[in-house]
């Protein structure tokens, strides 16, 4: 049985992909615009004395350039999501470019997911002292969510690497021949 793929046929895939990157890109740069101006507007430096991880003090200590750069970002996005809703081939290798960047960075997110969590619980644990029993459970609260926090990051880049792959198929790349 012969297949037949019809050049430039826009499938559902490309189409729904399109629309909600482009509304969830389209809220992402409103959200880093509003944050960018905000921290422009305050003192971004660390409070002297403070102990904070180094992976955290650093993005605290570059906060403008790091929301400057997911404003960025977020604007690439949207406009490579509405390039991959007209079907342009360059668009769907940036928005794919992207997709392997926001994986990485959610990968690399669950390093700083644990250097806060950890500053936090220590700040807490050393204001508060806590009978043996409340810490333990303390600290079951606080494993758990880290647990939940990684299996959901993980689940958001096996969602991404699932885009990514069926991006480069050969029936959508077909789309934008």
């Amino acid at each position: 049985m012969t297949h037949t793929l019809n050049v430039g046929a826009p499938s559902r895939f490309v189409t729904v992909t399109a629309w909600v990157f482009i509304v969830l890109a389209g809220l992402a740069s409103v959200w880093a615009l509003l944050q960018h101006a905000a921290v422009i507007s305050l003192a971004t430096g660390t409070v002297p004395g403070s102990a904070t991880p180094w992976m955290t003090g650093w993005l605290l200590a570059y906060a403008p350039w790091v929301l400057g750069a997911g404003l960025v970002l977020s604007v690439a996005t949207l406009a490579a999501a509405v390039g991959l809703l007209w079907r342009l081939d360059w668009a769907r290798r940036v928005f794919i470019g992207l997709l392997v960047l926001a994986a990485v960075a959610n990968v690399l997110g669950l390093w700083i997911q644990h250097e806060v969590v950890e500053s936090l619980v220590q700040s807490t644990l050393q204001r508060a002292p806590l009978p043996p029993q409340a810490a333990d459970v303390f600290g079951g609260f606080v494993t758990a969510a880290r647990l939940l926090a990684a299996a959901l990051t993980l689940g958001a880049c096996a969602l991404l690497v699932w885009i990514i792959r069926r991006l480069m198929s050969p029936a959508v790349r077909q789309e934008f021949a």
